[in-house]
């Protein structure tokens, strides 16, 4: 799928709403700055927050976008990145979109079962011997584990990104694949697609 073909002008109108709404609240800050009581920091507060919920709602609908037409599981991938975040376990999973990517990977160890947020989480305890790699999903399928990525050459020696974010980023760049990432260290959440590295906060991704 282009991503040419999603529309996004629903989003852009939701974005430019949700924005005014934060202009607003900064304007409301400066109108009442004179006021020797008042304090800028609560709001400061509350318009960072705001500012995380139109990120989150971007994230939302962009990843449903990218991933919708080539697999009917984006929710258990949500709830898996989710839960992964949660326990700080790092994972990497490849979504197949339209590119052959068997010359561009490494091949792992042969899955083929049905996708569950449960087996995927699983497969990335730390411990399990599988962990370590990257899965790749195609439609609704686990096709394999510990599958090996070519790293990205643009971020050597950038101490901000581990392996597996160099890893999402090496494959994005060489083919449409969409992969998901969540840090081992923080527990954050990204997603690669076409060579960008796009960071999720918090919240429900999918």
């Amino acid at each position: 799928m282009n991503r040419d073909n999603c529309d996004f002008s629903p989003m852009k109108q939701l974005l430019k709403k949700d924005i005014s709404q934060v202009i607003t609240a900064l304007q409301s800050s400066l109108e009442t700055m004179d006021n020797e009581n008042y304090c800028l920091l609560g709001n400061f507060e509350k318009i960072k927050n705001q500012f995380i919920q139109v990120e989150m709602t971007a994230a939302s609908f962009y990843l449903n976008c990218y991933l919708s037409p080539f697999t009917d599981k984006y929710p258990e991938l949500s709830i898996c990145v989710q839960n992964l975040s949660g326990r700080k376990h790092g994972g990497l999973i490849i979504v197949k979109r339209e590119d052959s990517l068997e010359s561009l990977i490494h091949p792992g160890v042969s899955i083929g079962a049905e996708l569950s947020h449960s087996l995927l989480e699983s497969i990335f305890y730390p411990g399990n011997p599988l962990h370590d790699g990257a899965v790749l999903v195609s439609q609704n399928h686990i096709v394999s584990a510990a599958n090996v990525l070519p790293l990205s050459d643009r971020y050597v020696g950038d101490k901000k990104l581990g392996t597996r974010h160099r890893a999402a980023l090496g494959l994005s760049e060489k083919s449409d694949a969409l992969i998901l990432v969540v840090s081992e260290e923080t527990g954050r959440i990204s997603f690669a697609f076409n060579g960008s590295l796009h960071p999720v906060t918090t919240g429900d991704i999918l």
